[in-house]
């Protein structure tokens, strides 16, 4: 069986093809700057890549052409499109109606639809990008996973909000938390490397990339998470905010007479790391920027990043009762060297101990704690689209 996995943004489209006999990686790629003339996709296979530009102006247009990829007389890895039995897509927000993926009917799409408030930068993409498969592979089952699905085990005490009890009532307002398909997958391959059953274990999951997010999961369920009613909460970010006193919000919109789609803008998008050094909103230039003497904020940004990971970590060992295993992934969690030694000096107290030569590695799996380490850390490059394709070939199974 092989699976196309599809996640859509606003803009983009990004795709893996699976074979599930062995869940080996056949192609994947990206289209970026759907809806532009200066559209272009990138296209990845066997190591080879292959840069595709076309003005394509909608999702529809753009997975036409990503299935010709797939299907190119060089370098196809499929004949033909009869050969991809099922299509499973990421959704950022289901909120309280998906507790686990399901498969996409018109019940779905409109529950997905009534979650868009939530979500309204992610699932009007998504929707997209099931329609315009639906259109291109019409007849091929599609599945939906969903980021906000693995946190539905959060206890109510973790996901409600101290606000009027009637805004959840009304609104559905509270933490739902995201990166679940992350989160699920490292901590399940962590209890494969510890050797023993998650239902056993306590871990602390730190997906930290572009956007960033903590997760304490007891027995493979998660208890508590970072991020809240989107993914703005939480630890500061390279471009989000994170959690703020409320005042700062209302204050700002009042001194600068902002409207609340503005304040959005502004604490999603020119606030976090960014925000506070002006430097460009990436993480690498602002980490190297750290170590210079003359970019005082840099350094601050980088000890208030690695600062709150820390205490979020320590949060939850209360939330947990205790911490078995610490776990590093995304792109800054897999690749900078220098952060994971920052967290984990703050956290030398509770028992981690690091080793420095094994953490001197990027984007690979392995223990870099101590023998003697109290909390065992790994670095574990996660796999979202794995789960979601595991998901899809289960749920097609079972029709």
């Amino acid at each position: 069986m092989k699976i196309l996995v599809v996640n859509c943004g606003s803009s983009s489209l990004k795709y893996q093809l699976i074979d599930m006999e062995n869940e080996k990686l056949l192609a994947k790629g990206n289209f970026e700057r759907i809806g532009e003339k200066e559209a272009f996709v990138t296209h990845k296979v066997g190591g080879e890549k292959y840069v595709i530009k076309s003005p394509v102006m909608n999702h529809e247009e753009a997975l036409k052409i990503v299935l010709e990829q797939l299907v190119h007389k060089d370098y196809g890895v499929i004949k033909n499109l009869s050969e991809i039995s099922a299509v499973g897509h990421r959704i950022v927000h289901g909120g309280e109606y998906f507790s686990g993926s399901a498969l996409v009917t018109d019940e779905v799409i409109k529950k997905i639809e009534d979650c868009v408030p939530l979500a309204p930068l992610h699932n009007p993409a998504a929707i997209l990008g099931i329609k315009a498969c639906q259109s291109a592979m019409p007849g091929v089952p599609m599945a939906v996973a969903f980021d906000t699905a693995f946190h539905q085990t959060i206890p109510v005490e973790n996901y409600l909000y101290p606000i009027p009890y009637e805004f959840y009532e009304k609104y559905r307002i509270r933490k739902y938390g995201f990166h679940g398909t992350s989160h699920q997958y490292v901590s399940r391959r962590c209890a494969e490397l510890v050797g023993k059953p998650i239902e056993k274990l306590k871990i602390v999951t730190c997906h930290l990339g572009q956007g960033a997010s903590i997760c304490a999961i007891d027995g493979g369920k998660s208890i508590n998470t970072s991020m809240g009613l989107s993914p703005l909460g939480g630890i500061a970010m390279v471009t989000r905010s994170g959690d703020l006193d409320p005042s700062v919000v209302t204050e700002i919109m009042e001194r600068e007479n902002l409207t609340p789609k503005e304040v959005n803008t502004l604490l999603n998008k020119k606030s976090g790391l960014y925000g506070i050094t002006g430097l460009n909103p990436d993480f690498r230039e602002i980490e190297l920027a750290s170590y210079e003497d003359d970019k005082p904020k840099a350094k601050v940004a980088i000890e208030l990043f690695t600062k709150t990971i820390a205490e979020f970590v320590a949060k939850y060992a209360v939330s947990l009762k205790g911490i078995d295993c610490l776990v590093f992934t995304g792109g800054i969690g897999e690749n900078q060297i220098n952060i994971r030694k920052k967290i984990c000096e703050n956290l030398e107290w509770m028992g981690v101990k690091l080793d420095l030569e094994k953490n001197n590695v990027r984007s690979e799996e392995r223990k870099i704690s101590t023998e003697d380490s109290k909390i065992l850390t790994y670095i574990i490059p996660t796999d979202e689209e794995m789960v979601i394709a595991r998901d899809t070939k289960s749920l097609v199974e079972s029709l």
